[in-house]
């Protein structure tokens, strides 16, 4: 999503932000909730560009919802270098966001602001925080420095701490499919939207999800337009992409969840088959086991004839 400089289908509760920004009214602890995959951080740097770039050329087009490439505050905020925005995200080797990143953060939140502006904290991906980083991020939200702003992004599919929400004004984003049509049509410059298989095409399904399901159709040479899930599971399977391919790692759960979905009319059974697998999935990711025996007895249960 990061390639896109344009923010489309969240403009009301943008502009609302805008307004609480421009009468002195912005919240300093603020939670972006919603669907994984739908631009909350994207929306985020959009706002931050809205800031930052007022009094700086090529600034923010309010109208479009667009940011302008050369702007000064849009370069740093691309390489993670504007000295007034500290981000926090889980680190891939890491299973969780650690206590030593919130404690770095809070010697950040002590240095002097940069020209007098505003700062700001993001935390990506808020679920990913541990008791004890949540406990210390709770201590430095409760009493913040002067001009520093807290923006936490929380994906709703997984809980948050409470003491921490009950702190924060939370934002609920959301698209409509009309959004994630346009959204996906303009990350390909094509009507390609409607020509995606029917199994992997409705309103529950990010955009996210669906540009990185065509990137890896088309380097796999895959046919994503007449794929059907049962086949795309039984290609997962035969070519072990379940331990190798990114895309397929991070998606496992919807796609399995896409697999029941198809199937709305099904038979008591394998309800309970299903609630079986995603009880399975979750023990073998909390504790690190194989995946190859999940996936040769979900083959041996659902896809053989």
């Amino acid at each position: 999503m990061s390639n896109f400089k344009k923010l489309i289908g969240h403009n009301y509760i943008f502009n609302n932000l805008v307004n609480l920004y421009n009468n002195n009214n912005l919240p300093n602890k603020l939670i972006l909730s919603g669907k994984k995959g739908i631009g909350k951080s994207l929306f985020a740097k959009h706002f931050l560009n809205y800031i930052f770039s007022l009094n700086e050329d090529y600034k923010y087009d309010l109208k479009n919802f667009q940011i302008n490439i050369l702007n000064k505050s849009n370069i740093l905020l691309e390489n993670n270098s504007h000295p007034n925005v500290y981000k926090i995200y889980k680190k891939k080797d890491n299973k969780n966001i650690e206590i030593s990143q919130i404690r770095e953060m809070n010697e950040f939140q002590n240095f002097s602001s940069f020209n007098n502006k505003l700062r700001f904290v993001i935390i990506d991906d808020l679920e990913n925080l541990n008791l004890n980083s949540a406990n210390s991020l709770l201590k430095s939200i409760e009493e913040p420095n002067d001009n520093l702003f807290f923006i936490l992004i929380n994906n709703t599919s997984s809980k948050i701490p409470e003491t921490i929400k009950s702190r924060c004004i939370e934002f609920k984003l959301f698209l409509i499919q009309k959004d994630i049509k346009l959204i996906v049509n303009n990350y390909f410059n094509d009507n390609i939207y409607d020509e995606i298989s029917k199994d992997f095409n409705n309103f529950y399904i990010s955009p996210s999800f669906i540009i990185s399901l065509i990137i890896f159709a088309k380097n796999k040479n895959i046919d994503y337009k007449n794929l059907s899930i049962e086949n795309f599971f039984i290609m997962i399977i035969k070519n072990k992409y379940y331990l190798k391919e990114q895309f397929i790692i991070d998606n496992l759960n919807l796609l399995i969840e896409l697999f029941f979905y198809k199937n709305i009319n099904l038979s008591k059974k394998l309800f309970i088959i299903k609630d079986y697998f995603y009880f399975k999935l979750s023990q073998i990711k909390k504790f690190n086991l194989d995946l190859e025996s999940f996936f040769l007895e979900f083959e041996e249960m659902l896809l053989s004839e």
